[in-house]
């Protein structure tokens, strides 16, 4: 058995390059909005690469920082305003969030066809049933890349 050795970097970069093709194809940049609630610093890290990562493909950033104390009702009302805003195309709600909130509650809020990250009970089925329009979670999705390239 041999052994093969991957460059993720050179895999990302490919993977990064045809994402940018893709979005300048398009007739208008996709929307991204993220909700970082909270201190955490690992989260905070997630959170920047991913906006760091939008603006290399040319999608469009919508960050949202509304801080560990906000109130349930703030925090559903923000959710439901970017479900409906047509500019997001895509919402990642950075867990964990802080105890006073119910993660179940606010993934629920998210619309589904905007559910980035497949934790929705309609895309985390889709993906259990193996159905091709399931939304897959960017690491295991990343992994399959990898994999791939293998």
């Amino acid at each position: 058995m041999t052994a093969t050795i991957i460059d993720g970097n050179a895999v990302a970069a490919r993977v990064r390059e045809r994402v940018r093709r893709e979005v300048e194809a398009m007739n208008r940049k996709p929307g991204l909005a993220t909700v970082l609630v909270g201190d955490d610093p690992a989260s905070a890290v997630y959170v920047r690469m991913k906006r760091e990562d939008s603006a290399q493909v040319g999608i469009e950033s919508f960050h949202h920082e509304p801080g560990g104390d906000v109130s349930a009702d703030a925090l559903a009302g923000l959710i439901r305003s970017l479900n409906a805003d047509e500019r997001i195309d895509g919402i990642l709600l950075q867990l964990p969030l802080p105890g006073h909130l119910d993660q179940d509650e606010f993934i629920s809020l998210i619309d589904p066809a905007k559910d980035v990250d497949g934790l929705t009970a309609v895309n985390a089925g889709l993906l259990l049933q193996g159905r091709e329009e399931a939304m897959v979670p960017c690491t295991p999705a990343g992994v399959m890349e990898l994999l791939a390239e293998a």
